[in-house]
This record gives C-alpha cells, structure tokens and sequence, in this order.
C-alpha cells in the first residue's frame, strides 16, 4: 500500500510539473490570450481533465507558473550577492534583478503578463511573499553592522520593493532596454548607497 501511495504521489507530482512546464514555455512565446487550454495539455501530453484536477482553470495554471518563475528569480538573487555587508548584497541583488528582468521568461511572464492576467494585488501579493523576507533580513542585517542608521524596517522594505518593482517594468516597456537598464540602475544604486548617511534616518 505504501508503495502504491508513493506512486500515485510522483504520477501527481509529474503531472503537475509536467502542466507548468509546458504553460512555462507557451506563455513565454505567446501572450496568456493566445494560448489555449488544448495547447497546453497537449504540450504536457495529457488530458484537460488533468488540467482542471490540478489546477482551477487556465488562470490557476499561470498562477503557479508565475510563483515557479518568482521562487527561482529569489533564490538566484540571494545567491547573488557574493561578498560584502548586507547592504552591498542588496546592491548586488537589485542590479542581478535588472539582469533577470531582461530575460525572456521574467520579462513577458512576471513583469509584462502576470499584473495584466493576475490584477495588480494579487501580482504584488506574490512577488511580496517570495522577495519581502529577504529584503527584511537584509536590511535588518545592515542596521545591525551600522552599514546603515537604524530605522523602521518594514515600511523600507515595502518602499524598496515598490522602487525596484517600477523600475522593472519601466525597463519591461522600454524602447531601448538596454539604455533603460543602465539609467534605472544608476539611479537604484545612487538611491540604496543614499541609505547609508545619517541623515537618511526616519525622522
């Protein structure tokens, strides 16, 4: 019996891997309205039923897309930030994101599609629960080593997130990305290093 339980839990693991990939790569090429429901069960090989057992509907789907898409973005940018206080992982991090942002998954799925498709709360909900931990530690952990003067937390976090997310998409949209990157990184970099004078103290 166990092992017949531990089957049926890899079949379902598979099958719902199997649903987010494919919808992975379609909602990459083309945008969430072009793709359809057949497209996608038949790219993972198996049937609609499959679909809606795992999923709600083809917005259900995206969801998880997206949360797969946010959970490996996060982890890379922690990975990222190499040596130095925390303030110079945050640094490191925010011009990685601007890296990742340009990469055709996080640009047409997290930045361009996922608001659209999701609702602005809810996008942001999920982006929140995946980056706003990390960015807490790390400001918490810059306070502590006096890399930066001590202040509320949460409401910086929230206020960084909301400066690296409109940068984001403001790259996403941008004539020439390239341009857009290396402005709004300049202008990141130049506001985060801000944070480490005493007078960037809450009043």
């Amino acid at each position: 019996m166990k092992t017949e339980r531990r089957t049926q839990a890899e079949r379902t693991t598979a099958t719902r891997g199997a649903l987010i990939a494919a919808g992975r790569a379609l909602f990459t090429e083309r945008s969430y309205a072009e793709v359809s429901a057949e497209e996608i069960v038949s790219a993972a090989g198996v049937t609609r039923g499959a679909l809606y057992h795992h999923f709600e509907d083809k917005k259900g789907l995206f969801a998880a897309v997206f949360e797969a898409i946010e959970e490996e973005t996060i982890a890379r940018l922690a990975a990222a930030g190499g040596e130095g206080g925390a303030l110079d992982r945050i640094r490191a991090g925010t011009k990685k994101w601007l890296d990742l942002c340009r990469e055709p998954e996080v640009h047409r799925i997290a930045l361009i599609e996922a608001p659209a498709v999701l609702g602005w709360e809810r996008w942001r909900a999920i982006g929140d629960r995946y980056s706003l931990a990390l960015v807490e530690h790390l400001l918490s952990s810059a306070i502590a080593a006096g890399e930066i003067p001590p202040q509320p937390v949460p409401p910086l976090a929230h206020v960084l997130l909301g400066m690296v997310r409109e940068g984001a998409l403001f790259l996403a949209t941008a004539p020439d990305p390239a341009q857009a990157q290396r402005d709004i990184g300049h202008v990141v970099d130049h506001l985060l290093l801000a944070l480490s004078r005493p007078d960037g103290a809450a009043a």
